[in-house]
């Protein structure tokens, strides 16, 4: 397991748009991912084998100002956990989310929260994520 570089952008990219459908959506993502790796608001982890990727998983840290209750400022989202379906059910994603969680800790991060399939909610569950009945979320259309 190695933590992510700039270099690993469009890796990350094709973790989170791994459909064919979606490729045209990588390089704006790689892009974005590369800058926010290098200003330490993306961390993210990488497990190799045989010199390949096999999973990896990451944070957004977003800066979401004190709220009540808690004077710490950064929020964090989990994000591209992949694991490559040969090396599935190996524990590899809680592994990296792990690393991730202990990352946002030694910065003092507290609030972490994530969007999750049905087929990963058991693994988050274990990791002490609880589901939340009150986000709701708005897109916006452009003016």
């Amino acid at each position: 397991m190695r933590p992510v570089t700039p270099a690993d952008a469009a890796t990350i990219a094709a973790h989170r748009y791994p459909d064919a459908r979606d490729l045209a959506e990588r390089p704006a993502y790689a892009a974005w991912v590369a800058g926010a790796i290098r200003d330490g608001v993306y961390l993210g982890f990488l497990l190799e084998s045989g010199g390949e990727v096999i999973a990896g998983a990451g944070v957004t840290l977003l800066h979401w100002g004190p709220t009540r209750g808690d004077p710490q400022p950064w929020r964090a989202r989990v994000v591209n956990v992949w694991t490559h379906p040969d090396h599935r059910r190996a524990g590899h994603a809680r592994t990296l989310v792990r690393a991730c969680l202990d990352a946002l800790r030694a910065r003092g991060v507290t609030r972490v929260s994530l969007g999750s399939s049905d087929m990963a909610r058991p693994l988050y569950t274990g990791l002490g994520f609880a589901a939340s009945p009150h986000e709701m979320t708005l897109t916006l259309p452009p003016e």
